[in-house]
């Protein structure tokens, strides 16, 4: 499915809530992998402030788009890289969908 570049040039982004690894099977533990690097991916809650309004997304990033010191709620940020995705499955008979979104990396503003 195509992925669609957001533009956050405008806003201002915050940590809502820190970076947590990112689960492909939690009953097992077994983590998530970027399918081309097979690096661990993690999930970042961020704030996006833009136009008068803020939005809330989780933002899945390859943990090595990281920084090494760490991201705390309240922190402004940098995204790079950002993207939305639509999906779509069906799990338990059930169809569901949404948006995911994905960003090569988050850094300190």
């Amino acid at each position: 499915m195509p992925s669609f570049k957001i533009d956050l040039s405008t806003a201002v982004v915050f940590v809502a809530t820190a970076p947590e690894p990112k689960m492909a099977n939690k009953k097992t533990g077994e983590r998530a992998v970027d399918r081309e690097t097979n690096a661990p991916l993690s999930t970042v809650g961020l704030l996006v402030s833009d136009e008068g309004e803020g939005n809330l997304y989780q933002v899945t990033v390859l943990e090595t788009g990281l920084p090494e010191g760490g991201l705390t709620p309240g922190m402004p940020v940098k995204v790079v890289g950002l993207k939305a995705r639509d999906w779509e499955n069906e799990f338990n008979g059930q169809k569901r969908h949404g948006i995911s979104f994905r960003a090569t990396a988050v850094m300190g503003a």
